[in-house]
Formats: C-alpha cells, sequence, structure tokens
C-alpha cells in the first residue's frame, strides 16, 4: 500500500506509517507544495498511491468526476497526537486495503470508519 500525503498531513506522518509496513510520501517530495489538488489526484491515479487528506476537496473531485481512482483517505478525528492518529489511519486502511486498492473512500474517525466505493454516484 502506498500513501500520498496531502499538504495538510504533518511529515512525521510517512516514518510513522512506514513503521507499520505502510509507504507514505508527502506531496512536496514529488510535485509543487502549491499544486492544485486535481494535479495531486493525477499523480496519486497515475503512481497508484491512496490520498491522505484531511480536507473534502478530494472527495467532492471523485464524486463530480466519477472516478474510480485514487482511493482517498480523509482523516475527520480530531487527534493531538500524531502517533494516536496514524494509529486510527493505518488500523483503517489496513483493514480496508482491498477495497482502497480497488477505489474507495475511507472516512476515518475516532468512533468509527466509514468506506464509500468508487464511482460516486
Amino acid at each position: 500500500m502506498k500513501i500520498l500525503l496531502d499538504m495538510n498531513i504533518p511529515l512525521k506522518y510517512a516514518a510513522l506509517l512506514a513503521d507499520r509496513g505502510i509507504i507514505a510520501i508527502r506531496w512536496s517530495d514529488v510535485g509543487e507544495p502549491s499544486a492544485l489538488d486535481i494535479e495531486i489526484m493525477a499523480y496519486a491515479r497515475e503512481n497508484n498511491y491512496i490520498v491522505l487528506t484531511c480536507d473534502l476537496d478530494f472527495s467532492a473531485i471523485l464524486s463530480a468526476t466519477h472516478e474510480l481512482k485514487p482511493s482517498v483517505a480523509q482523516i475527520r478525528a480530531s487527534v493531538l497526537h500524531a502517533k494516536e492518529a496514524v494509529d486510527l489511519v493505518a488500523s483503517a486502511l489496513i483493514q480496508n486495503a482491498e477495497e482502497m486498492e480497488k477505489g474507495a473512500i475511507l472516512s476515518i474517525d475516532i468512533k468509527k470508519s466509514r468506506l464509500r466505493i468508487l464511482p460516486l454516484e
């Protein structure tokens, strides 16, 4: 599983995810930090990454375009410590790995995660 961290995700998440066996890079490692979300999505789709973000723009783009990829994981939880947040993210991603590889949106919260299969209708 490969994760592309949106610019709103702290850089330390990459190392914390790697500790859990998940490959993660930050968008600024491969593209312009000021790039549009659509550019980030195109890179993720072409290179088989799942986008990890805190905003809803990626889901809105998938809804408007009816695309099957890239999968998007949205952190919807307010967690103060990065390790706790990454524990939630890694657990949800691993639990839903098969669906995320095919194309899905995963909303991750403290109490539960919600999965929606792509394309959105």
